[in-house]
C-alpha cells in the first residue's frame, strides 16, 4: 500500500520561525517554533531555522517528506533562492536555500521557496477563505503587512516571487521613510508595531508599558479613541493600498489574515468602510471583504502546498 507522502513546511517572519510536516489534505504534525531572533546576526537567524528543521525531522515520519517548503517574509527571490526580509536585518541576499539545502537532515530533498504573502494566498486558496474567488488578494497585517494574489484560479507569485506585496505600495507621497527604502508604504501606517505607535502619539498611555498592538486593541475595544483612530487610519492606508491593487488587476476578494487581523471588525469593519471611498470604480467598488480561516498554520500550509505544486509540475 502506498503511503501517502509529506511535505516539511518551514515559515519564517520577524518574531517566530515555525516548522511543522504537512500531509496532503493540509494536515499538521511535529509542530515546531523558534524565536528568529531578527536583531542578531545572519548566522544566528539561521541557527533558529536549523533549529527547527532538527525539531520537524527527529521522527520516523521524516521518511516520507518528499520535499521542503519554505514561506519567508520578504522580500524574496525565488529565482535565486534568496531572501532579503525588510523585518530581518542581518538578511540581506542571503542564500536561504542553499543553506537549507546544506543541513544534514534535508538530504537532497527539493526545497521550494515563497514569500510569506504568497504561501498565504496559496493555504486560503486552497483551503480556506478565497476557495470561491479567482481572483482575490489574501493579506497578512502582523509585525508587517504582506499578501499575495489568486489570479485566473492560480496562484500568481510573479517572477521573482514578490507579486501582491501590498505592505510596500506607497499610499502617502509626503509619508514616513520605510525600512523598505521607500516612502509612505502601507506598512508603516498599518502593522501591529506602527498601530501601537500612532496611538501612543494620540496619546494613549499602555497598560505597565505594554506598547504592543495586542494592548491596542484592547484599548481601542475598550472605547479608547486615539486607540480607535489609530486603528482607523490603519484600515484607511489598507483600504488605499487594496483599490490600487484591484484598479491594476482587478480582484474580486480580499482575505484578511495576520496578528493584527484577530482583532477581527475593530478593522474589517473600517476597512469596509474606506473601501467605499477608496476603491469607488464600477469594476472595483464591489470588493468582498472577508476574514482569513487558516490562522497561524497558515504559512505552513501554504509553504507545503507551493512546494507539492511544484513536484507535480516536475513530474508532469
Amino acid at each position: 500500500m502506498n503511503v501517502p507522502s509529506l511535505v516539511a513546511a518551514i515559515d519564517i517572519g520577524g518574531t517566530k520561525i515555525a516548522g511543522a510536516l504537512v500531509d496532503p489534505a493540509g494536515a499538521i504534525s511535529r509542530y515546531f517554533v523558534a524565536d528568529t531572533r531578527a536583531t542578531r546576526p545572519a548566522d544566528e537567524v539561521m541557527a533558529a531555522v536549523a533549529q527547527v528543521v532538527d525539531a520537524v525531522s527527529s521522527g520516523p515520519e521524516w521518511e516520507r517528506v518528499a520535499a521542503v517548503g519554505i514561506g519567508s517574509a520578504g522580500p524574496v527571490d525565488i529565482s535565486r533562492g534568496s531572501v532579503s526580509p525588510v523585518n530581518i536585518a542581518a538578511w540581506r541576499d542571503f542564500p536561504l536555500v542553499e543553506r537549507v539545502r546544506a543541513l544534514p537532515a534535508v538530504g537532497g530533498r527539493p526545497i521550494v521557496l515563497g514569500g510569506d504573502g504568497v504561501a498565504l494566498a496559496a493555504a486560503e486558496h486552497w483551503l480556506g477563505a478565497a476557495q470561491p474567488y479567482a481572483n482575490a488578494l489574501c493579506m497578512t497585517v502582523s509585525t508587517g503587512v504582506g499578501g499575495g494574489l489568486i489570479l485566473g484560479g492560480e496562484v500568481y507569485p510573479g517572477p521573482t516571487g514578490n507579486a501582491g506585496h501590498i505592505g510596500h505600495l506607497s499610499v502617502a507621497v509626503d509619508g514616513d521613510p520605510c525600512p523598505c527604502g521607500g516612502r509612505g508604504c502601507v506598512e508603516t501606517m498599518a502593522s501591529g508595531p506602527a498601530i501601537a505607535r500612532r496611538a501612543i502619539s494620540e496619546g494613549w498611555q499602555p497598560p505597565q508599558g505594554d506598547r504592543s498592538a495586542k494592548a491596542a486593541a484592547e484599548a481601542a475595544q475598550a472605547g479608547d479613541p486615539a486607540a480607535l483612530a489609530a486603528f482607523d487610519r490603519a484600515a484607511r492606508a489598507l483600504a488605499a493600498g487594496v483599490a490600487a491593487t484591484a484598479a491594476l488587476v482587478e480582484i474580486d476578494a480580499v482575505v484578511v489574515g495576520g496578528g493584527v487581523a484577530k482583532a477581527g471588525d475593530l478593522l474589517l469593519d473600517p476597512l469596509r468602510r474606506h473601501l467605499k471611498e477608496y476603491a469607488a470604480l464600477p469594476f472595483t467598488s464591489s470588493l468582498v471583504v472577508v476574514p482569513a480561516q487558516q490562522g497561524t498554520d497558515a504559512g505552513l500550509i501554504g509553504a507545503a502546498h507551493l512546494a507539492r505544486a511544484a513536484l507535480g509540475s516536475a513530474a508532469a
